[in-house]
């Protein structure tokens, strides 16, 4: 990279906007998905509409990010930008339930290549001593897109029409575009690699695999079922596959040998647990607030935006910091506020006054937000320039993971047990009536109700949720434990990078 080429503001500002259009388009359909299915149809499948785009941009991650340290950060930036923008404009003119899914696969290919190559082309512009607060600034945009994107997508589908959610990544994504491809110069000098085929088929198979048997268990199939075996098999089959043939192949899309620094190794660990931390605040916070509270699901956006605002808060301060203390003394601090978090909301129950949880709930974003740019900057620690895009999109690769399998193991646990406590409450063909929570929230399900069941039944609720919390206190006590084995090491400010692995010799 020659920084003297680049413009700086403009690459910032092209990258921030690419950043955000990818982060905003997992939250901006949310509100509008009433109105999109009432004019679709295709209830029994909205679930892809999010599924899809998570799902597609989980498997190109780390493909998108090996391909950037092979052949240039700038290409494949632009590239996934294009493919985002195409997925975007067709999503806008979607006429079924299926072609909207296909659609936002699409988007989510794109935006795979967005979320790594961003994280990467800050580490490589800015000199060390800039680096923590650039990526605490980008980690800040997960926040806003969060707090934003639902409002986003209830203002357009109530004011324009609720194609204009995908509709509005066209002028902002050609404007990132433009910037970037006037502002950013890099260096074209690229070591020549062999390609991983084999690595990048089975890796792709394999989150494919578990990502599908995560999203289908327990809602489509059964547990038990083959066909979700099946797929926990292939995606064992898969991995193991996956894993011989990295330690075989000259340039491997994953790096295994990355995996034996203690520093990245926790890094990767960390982002997994908090991933799941976090997707237990989004889901099960706004559930507490609609089912117990009452609040209107419609509006639902703007329950999580203390914690968010936290998020985006402690993203920014946490990253002025790295650089001035150890990686583990800042994720210290962090660990500790949301392990009293979930501690305190763990405790909660019907009586628990709403800004008692709101406080929890900023606790919790507070302690989130500062992993962001700690672990962004902690796994590059040291890693050689041309293994930092692939080392980026690992870092919200298992972050993604982490959330999807989060959700899946808290979903489990609250659906249990509220199914038990309601064994013990109603009769049976209550309990029929209600598979799950969300059912709860319905009002033509609590009309079937009398009155002091009801109320039995969302005490109930909110003890469910306070279980929830009261186990992902393990998943904390885990992070923290990951967070001590971080060592010592910081950012080395106006030192040059120490490379700790050499380069493969192999050539084409």
């Amino acid at each position: 990279m020659n920084p003297n080429r680049s413009n700086m503001k403009l690459t910032i500002v092209g990258l921030m906007l690419g950043l955000l259009l990818a982060s905003l388009d997992q939250t901006i359909v949310s509100t509008a998905m009433p109105t999109i299915m009432g004019e679709l149809g295709g209830l029994d499948k909205f679930v892809w509409v999010y599924s899809a785009y998570l799902i597609a941009s989980v498997t190109a991650m780390p493909i998108f990010g090996k391909l950037s340290d092979m052949y240039g950060r700038k290409l494949f930036y632009l590239s996934g930008l294009t493919v985002f923008m195409i997925g975007s404009a067709l999503c806008g003119t979607a006429d079924s339930m299926l072609q909207l899914i296909i659609y936002r696969a699409i988007q989510g290919i794109g935006g795979g290549a967005l979320m790594p190559i961003t994280f990467t082309i800050v580490f490589d512009i800015f000199p060390p001593e800039k680096r923590g607060k650039m990526q605490g600034l980008f980690g800040a945009v997960f926040g806003i897109s969060s707090v934003f994107g639902p409002l986003a997508g209830a203002y357009f589908t109530d004011y324009l029409n609720w194609r204009w959610c995908f509709y509005i990544n066209l002028p902002l994504g050609i404007l990132s575009f433009i910037l970037l491809l006037r502002a950013y110069h890099e260096s074209l000098s690229h070591r020549k690699q062999r390609i991983d085929w084999l690595g990048t088929v089975t890796l792709a198979a394999a989150v494919l695999a578990i990502m599908f048997a995560l999203e289908l268990g327990g809602k489509e199939y059964a547990w038990g079922s083959w066909q979700i075996v099946s797929l926990f098999a292939a995606f064992a089959v898969l991995f193991v596959l996956f894993l011989v043939t990295e330690t075989k192949v000259a340039d491997p899309i994953v790096p295994l040998g990355l995996f034996r620094n203690r520093l990245f190794s926790s890094s990767m660990g960390i982002s997994f647990l908090y991933g799941a931390i976090m997707i237990a605040g989004a889901s099960y916070i706004p559930l507490f607030i609609q089912g117990v509270f009452g609040g209107s699901a419609t509006n639902s956006g703007t329950v999580l935006t203390p914690m968010m605002l936290g998020v985006v808060a402690s993203s920014a301060i946490g990253g002025r910091f790295i650089g001035k203390l150890s990686y583990r003394n800042i994720m210290i601090g962090s660990g500790v506020l949301i392990l009293a978090a979930v501690i305190l909301l763990g405790t909660i129950d019907i009586e628990t006054p709403r800004w008692i949880i709101t406080s929890y709930m900023v606790l919790m974003g507070l302690g989130i937000g500062v992993a962001f740019p700690v672990t962004s900057i902690s796994s590059l620690h040291k890693v050689e320039a041309n293994r930092r895009g692939v080392v980026s999109s690992l870092v919200g690769f298992f972050r993604t993971i982490g959330s999807a399998i989060g959700v899946t193991v808290f979903g489990s646990l609250q659906n249990d047990a509220l199914r038990d406590k309601m064994a013990a409450i109603a009769d049976p063909a209550f309990a029929d009536k209600i598979p799950n929570a969300q059912v709860l929230l319905q009002p033509e399900v609590k009309k079937t109700i009398p009155e002091p069941v009801l109320d039995k039944l969302i005490a109930a609720l909110a003890d469910s949720i306070a279980y929830v919390f009261q186990w992902s206190t393990l998943f904390v006590i885990l992070a923290v434990a990951l967070i001590l084995l971080m060592g010592k090491a910081k950012m080395e400010v106006g030192k040059p990078s120490v490379k700790t692995e050499p380069a493969p010799s192999s050539h084409v």
